[in-house]
């Protein structure tokens, strides 16, 4: 596998996003996978190439525990004691052996007033942990804590995901 999308949603508006890059991705490679993170592996493949990690935005960063079980009830979900997110998968995580690009990106509500960002949170873990993070973080928008997505985000999240297959293909960075 040489790029593998792993993801955490909460109303599953980081969840579509997830699913518009990886057919962004797909659409010029065939040999990447979108998991959530929940079935993500600890150890990565040994011929991954581009890791990219997507997180909705809660309390101001990646979530928590307790952020995921208020948007659980929120959601009318009932909790089921299962906690792992983006930033826990991210702790077990090995570090890559070899070069691994990584890329992130987050949803959270489109606010000025409303700061915070669980994809500059994954982008950093992820560059101390070793990972070449060539890439931005990117934010996609939802219009309140539920969502929906804003109008344009899907197109623009698989145009990024096209975009992020030029870190393998040699195109240089995505475009913003």
């Amino acid at each position: 596998m040489r790029a593998l999308v792993v993801y955490e949603s909460s109303f599953g508006n980081t969840g579509q996003i997830a699913k518009a890059v990886w057919e962004g991705m797909f659409s010029r490679m065939q040999d990447v996978a979108l998991l959530d993170v929940t079935s993500a592996p600890r150890r990565l493949p040994p011929d991954l190439e581009l890791l990219v990690v997507g997180a909705p935005t809660q309390a101001f960063g990646m979530s928590r525990p307790a952020t995921r079980a208020d948007a659980e009830k929120q959601a009318g979900t009932e909790p089921d004691g299962v906690s792992v997110g983006v930033r826990e998968w991210l702790r077990e995580l090995d570090p890559p052996e070899r070069t691994v690009h990584a890329a992130t990106f987050d949803t959270r509500i489109h606010s000025p007033h409303v700061p915070g960002s669980a994809a500059v949170g994954a982008w950093r873990v992820l560059r101390r942990a070793g990972f070449q993070v060539a890439a931005e973080a990117e934010s996609f928008w939802v219009m309140g804590i539920k969502g929906p997505l804003r109008d344009g985000e899907l197109e623009r999240a698989r145009a990024w995901g096209v975009g992020l297959t030029g870190l393998l293909l040699g195109l240089g960075t995505p475009a913003r």
